[in-house]
């Protein structure tokens, strides 16, 4: 006896993802939709201070805040943005001015800048970073160093168009 091609297991399953993606889901290629924008954080504004110089280095440096900044949908790098650090550090409070300081993202959308060792304030050691120019929405980051002993912390921003 010959196995039937179809059995009502195989049309019973057919039929239900039929109903769960539609006919045209079938038939439709898969799209994208693009990378989000980054959503600002609570309390990343905390102790800003627009107009923060470009520097070269905050205090004596030793510990290394990086990340890159992309543009929202496509996800392409944006170059020459301007990215202001602060944070509690052990040469100074996030509300010092001299715990404050901007760098600008290279060719790939990377920013690099060294500051002092960041330690805990009110029981988390965080960093805080800002985007505030006019091309793009103004977001406010406030990342969490896994341990206060890391010598680096990360943020990555995906800005959406003003």
């Amino acid at each position: 006896m010959s196995k039937p091609l179809i059995t009502r297991r195989t049309l019973i399953a057919a039929s239900g993802a039929l109903l769960a993606t539609g006919a045209a889901g079938t038939l439709s290629p898969a799209r994208a939709k693009g990378i989000a924008p980054t959503p600002t954080m609570r309390g990343g504004a905390n102790n800003y201070r627009p107009g923060a110089p470009i520097v070269d280095r905050i205090g004596g440096g030793g510990f290394w805040m990086t990340g890159t900044v992309r543009r929202a949908g496509d996800g392409a790098p944006l170059a020459g943005q301007r990215i202001q650090i602060w944070a509690h550090t052990t040469e100074g409070h996030e509300r010092d001015p001299q715990s404050h300081g901007a760098t600008l993202t290279d060719a790939n959308g990377v920013f690099r800048l060294e500051m002092p060792q960041i330690v805990p304030a009110f029981g988390q050691a965080h960093g805080h970073l800002a985007y505030d120019s006019d091309d793009f929405e103004t977001v406010f980051l406030r990342p969490l160093m896994k341990s206060p002993k890391d010598t680096t912390l990360e943020a990555h921003f995906v800005l959406q168009p003003a």
